[in-house]
């Protein structure tokens, strides 16, 4: 996930393979899409949304999303694109100018809290910061069950964390843990924790027994589970997890017309496609209508205690909690 200040310095050359990526296939197509997302979810989405919707054409542009949130904003006067998908909530305030309203039938299906002002956009999927954990590495130490718990400095060497200056998902954690316990909090984490750069490095660390804990999305986590790695556990801490929706959205005067934009992001909200985003790639749906548990080994949404964060607000706090982050650091020599 993308935080819409975090580094724009890198766009420029982003922008520029995006665009050779769009080119001539983009103009044949009856609906284009932009994304982010990764290649599974992707391909999940697009082998049902071609069944469900065999009238268009659907063709992918595929980008980080700081790179796709520039082309659009770049694009303004003559579109090339009609929706745009899996950029965080956050994100899409911060460039909300360039997305028009649409009051989808799929709504109804979709958790309220998941529904972007306006009808500007919609959640697609929704990510659960959890406590990741290895048992075998625990070595008989009691697993954490509270964020609290991660204070402690026994944790020292045992446990790592993403930087929410160069990792969006982090940044949602980070931002949730400052709103709990401040400063202090930070300080005694960053104390503890070895601190890694790529947010998929925190799952593949835990899961390859380098470390007994870390903090990282639910799904990642899971992926282990479902895949027979019996040590790996998730903890959602007892103060409540955190929740960070990503979203679809229709790219203001989409290039092919309202018509196919708007067919294209119905079946990306559709349960079809959420479920099998769920049972493929274990991405939490934003729809209050699929039995999460009765799919998988996850518990549903509503067994959840969920720490309430607003992410237009934690995008405004960006420079705020990387500025208390950084202070943390210097405080810890790291």
């Amino acid at each position: 996930m993308f935080n819409p200040r975090y580094l724009r310095h890198s766009i420029a050359a982003t922008l520029g393979s995006a665009a050779l990526l769009a080119g001539a296939s983009a103009v044949a197509a009856d609906a284009i899409v932009y994304t982010s997302n990764n290649v599974q979810t992707i391909e999940t989405a697009l082998d049902i949304a071609r069944k469900k919707a065999p009238d268009l054409n659907i063709q992918q542009v595929t980008s980080g999303t700081g790179a796709l949130m520039k082309r659009i904003e770049a694009e303004a006067a003559n579109p090339l694109g009609d929706v745009v998908w899996g950029a965080g909530f956050g994100t899409m305030a911060a460039y909300k100018q360039n997305f028009q309203p649409y009051q989808s039938a799929e709504i109804k299906g979709l958790d309220p809290r998941f529904v972007g002002p306006d009808n500007l956009w919609a959640g697609s999927n929704v990510h659960v910061m959890v406590i990741m954990i290895n048992d075998k590495q625990l070595k008989g130490m009691a697993a954490p069950t509270r964020w609290a718990d991660l204070f402690d400095p026994k944790w020292k060497g045992k446990l790592i964390v993403g930087d929410p200056g160069t990792s969006g998902s982090t940044y949602d954690q980070m931002y949730g843990l400052y709103q709990l316990f401040g400063q202090d909090g930070f300080d005694k984490l960053v104390a503890n924790a070895d601190i890694s750069r790529s947010s998929a490095q925190i799952y593949k660390s835990v899961a390859n027994g380098e470390y007994a804990v870390g903090i990282t999305m639910e799904y990642a986590a899971y992926a282990y589970i479902a895949g027979g790695q019996k040590e790996i556990k998730i903890v959602y801490p007892e103060e409540g997890a955190f929740v960070a929706p990503e979203a679809v959205a229709i790219i203001k005067n989409p290039k092919n017309g309202d018509k196919a934009a708007e067919q294209l992001y119905d079946v990306l909200l559709s349960k079809d496609i959420q479920e099998a985003e769920l049972t493929d790639n274990f991405r939490r749906p934003s729809r209050s209508d699929i039995d999460v548990a009765s799919l998988t080994e996850l518990p549903n949404l509503k067994d959840i205690k969920i720490e309430a964060t607003d992410p237009m607000k934690a995008a405004a706090a960006y420079e705020s909690i990387i500025g208390a982050w950084k202070k943390a650091q210097d405080k810890a020599g790291k």
